[in-house]
């Protein structure tokens, strides 16, 4: 099957590090144009790649079949929207919109124009996540009733001039982080019954929340998110309890580290960790005790556009669907209101 022509939205961080590298080094994509509107990078990175100045730009383009908007989060809504009545695929960074009204309309449009739309939820993909979805499935550490997955960074400074620093509505960690780990969650769990949750600012003069604990309540299972950029030693990653056993597992999943160095999802050992960031599992299986290393899946961002070009071309079902993220989005909206309240806010 032909090729998948793209144009990126932007090539900031997300653009360098994450889509660029991974659909250039992909054989069912080609990327046809890069959108720079100041800077001229690209060519000295991609010389086969076109830079050009605006949006709009991408969308004329008739030969482009998929766009993807990385672009600051107040333009996801006007972007994809831009894109998906202009004809193409659309691949959105997260948050997806600003608002549920504001994803439920582009949901609605995709529909309308039969376009594919997905957000790019690859922390789906990480290893460490991989791993722990296998010890769920094969239920090793009996009945699941605590879930801890925390996110840490240290950043105990304001960056100048930069929009992920300035307040507005759908800015802030719990945004960035919240995405991903509320995705992993309901991925796991499904939609929880209510949620509670502290959201604050810490850092002296940040004007977004750089700190969250969000429960989210289960009836039958302790579900618990915590990130903040205050946090110089981490804890660990994922913690697991249940009632045969517990799993501990330290560590962030390497792949974002392994592009920023200039790596790419085609050489060997992609994505896989050392055997001292292994987790530990501590449990019992058919009557024995077990006490040892897990050794961790191999993390794959490739996987989540293997699947965007199966649902272009060949009408495969989404892993995204961008209903989920809509949920995701339905959940940080209720933990803010939670937070501001200091009460349960229900979800039914």
């Amino acid at each position: 099957m032909s090729k998948i022509h793209v144009g990126l939205a932007s090539f900031g961080m997300s653009g360098k590090v994450f889509h660029a590298p991974i659909l250039a080094q992909h054989t069912g994509f080609t990327i046809s144009k890069i959108v720079e509107r100041s800077k001229n990078e690209v060519k000295s990175i991609y010389p086969e790649i076109d830079s050009v100045r605006s949006f709009d730009e991408l969308l004329k383009d008739d030969n482009i079949e998929l766009i993807v908007i990385n672009t600051p989060d107040s333009t996801h809504y006007e972007y994809a929207f831009k894109a998906l009545r202009a004809g193409k695929h659309v691949v959105v960074e997260k948050p997806f919109t600003r608002t549920i009204k504001q994803g439920e309309e582009l949901i609605n449009l995709a529909d309308q124009h039969k376009a594919v739309l997905s957000v790019f939820q690859n922390r789906r993909w990480d290893g460490d996540f991989l791993t722990v979805r296998k010890i769920l499935e094969n239920e090793w550490l009996g009945r699941l009733v605590e879930f801890e997955s925390n996110y840490m960074r240290y950043r105990n400074f304001i960056q100048p001039g930069t929009w992920k620093e300035s307040a507005a509505q759908g800015i802030g960690i719990s945004y960035n982080l919240g995405s991903h780990m509320i995705d992993q969650a309901v991925v796991l769990f499904g939609m929880p019954e209510a949620v509670w949750a502290d959201i604050d600012n810490m850092r002296s003069g940040s004007e977004i929340d750089d700190y969250y604990h969000i429960k989210l309540i289960y009836p039958d299972i302790k579900v618990v998110m915590k990130s903040s950029y205050l946090v110089r030693e981490e804890g660990p990653r994922y913690m697991l309890h249940g009632t045969n056993g517990s799993f501990l597992k330290f560590g962030i999943d390497p792949q974002e580290e392994m592009l920023k160095q200039g790596l790419n999802p085609s050489m060997p050992d992609w994505g896989k960790e050392p055997e001292s960031q292994w987790g530990i599992l501590n449990t019992e299986i058919n009557g024995m005790h077990i006490r040892g290393k897990v050794e961790t899946i191999a993390g794959n961002y490739s996987a989540y556009y293997d699947n965007i070009y199966d649902a272009i071309r060949k009408r495969a079902e989404l892993e995204v669907l961008p209903e989920q993220t809509l949920d995701v989005l339905h959940i940080i909206e209720s933990a803010k209101e939670s937070s501001r309240s200091g009460h349960n806010i229900e979800l039914g």
